[in-house]
Formats: C-alpha cells, structure tokens, sequence
C-alpha cells in the first residue's frame, strides 16, 4: 500500500484530499491553526488545512502560485484568494502555453476587471512569467533544488517567528529573476515556498503539525 507521500507524487492532488479527509475526523472547534489564519474566513481555513504547506510537485499547481504570490506583492494573501477562481477564469487554468499567448488586448482589456488585481505590471507579468516558464528545460526541480534541507527545519510558534526570507528564497528570486520572471522579490518566494510546502511553517501547535507519522 502506498503511503500519503508516495501516493502524492503519482496524484499531486491526492495530497490535499488527504488532508480534506483527516480533517473530518478531528473537532472542529478544538483545532488549533496557525495563528495567521483567520477562523473567521472559512476560505482560508479551507486553504490552510488542506493546500498551504503541502509539497507540490505539479507544474500547474507551481506556476499559478508564483503566478499568485507575485500578484499579492505588497498586498495581503486574502486579498488575492478571495479573487483567485476569477484569475483562473481570466488566465486560462494558468495553462502558461496559453498565458504566454494572451495577446495585448486582452492583457489591457483585464485592466478593468474589478475582480482581479488591476495593476499593469502585475497582469503583464502573468504572460511574462509563462514565457519564462515554457524556457525552462524541468520547471518543477528548478524551483525544488532551493528547498532547504528539512534538518533544517523549527516550528514557529508565534507571528514573530516566521521569516519573511531567506538565503534559499534569496537564491531563488535571483534565479527566477536571471531566467526572466518578474514579481519574483526574495519576500515573494519565501511566501511561495511556504504554499507549495518547500518549506514547512505550520506553527508548533497547529493541528497541521501533528499528524501521525509527520506531515505530506
């Protein structure tokens, strides 16, 4: 029988339904979260117990979210989830072979689109970044040969624990930067490698951080 790790690898979306179904068994009103997270926002719960933390290895799922993190460059991470089924709606399903071929009418046409981010920059850096991506021979062990080594690894237990960067994050803003990519700060991938669980920061008491047999 396979486990959680090795059934995620051959489904990169088995990860989160993992998470989805443990999580029914556990009290609700006893589960201890990161102390970022809003119970109050049951989209951000729903992102925080079943998605952030989570190592991705899916293309698609990577080159949204730097796609993502770099729209929330300077901006709450709310403020983009809230909006994030109109982005994909907008960009194709993040398909970057799509995005990269998103003309410049449609680019300035999403500048009057309340639903998203309208910052000229930020949307044009969409098409720029998938261009970027389709360059790179193995986008996904570019992105993973920046992970820190787990050893490496100690719980947060307050806000003030959480980095905002780090040299690993440092290495992969300028990389990212040197093939391309815009919105790609040393702040901006920190952020993204905590979503796509190159690193894990779920705080020490988080329910995310006790589970049987570690974390996915």
């Amino acid at each position: 029988m396979q486990s959680p790790q090795e059934q995620g690898k051959s489904n990169p979306g088995i990860t989160h339904n993992v998470f989805a179904q443990r999580r029914r068994f556990i009290n609700m009103r006893f589960m201890k979260r990161c102390p970022w997270v809003p119970e109050d926002k049951p989209l951000y719960i729903d992102y925080h117990d079943t998605e952030w933390g989570v190592p991705s290895r899916d293309p698609h799922h990577l080159f949204e979210m730097i796609c993502l993190e770099g729209a929330q460059a300077g901006l709450s991470w709310w403020t983009i989830l809230q909006r994030r089924a109109r982005y994909r709606e907008v960009f194709h399903q993040f398909d970057p072979h799509r995005v990269a071929k998103m003309k410049d009418a449609e680019l300035e046409a999403l500048l009057t689109d309340s639903s998203i981010i309208r910052h000229r920059g930020k949307i044009l850096a969409f098409r720029q970044n998938a261009r970027a991506w389709l360059e790179l021979a193995d986008p996904v062990e570019f992105l993973w040969q920046f992970a820190p080594e787990k050893t490496q690894r100690k719980c947060p237990e307050t806000i003030a624990d959480y980095p905002t960067k780090t040299s690993e994050s440092d290495a992969m803003s300028k990389a990212l930067k040197k093939a391309g990519f815009n919105f790609v700060g040393s702040t901006t991938m920190y952020a993204f490698m905590q979503a796509t669980g190159m690193v894990d920061d779920h705080s020490a008491d988080c329910w995310r951080a006790v589970l049987p047999g570690g974390r996915i």
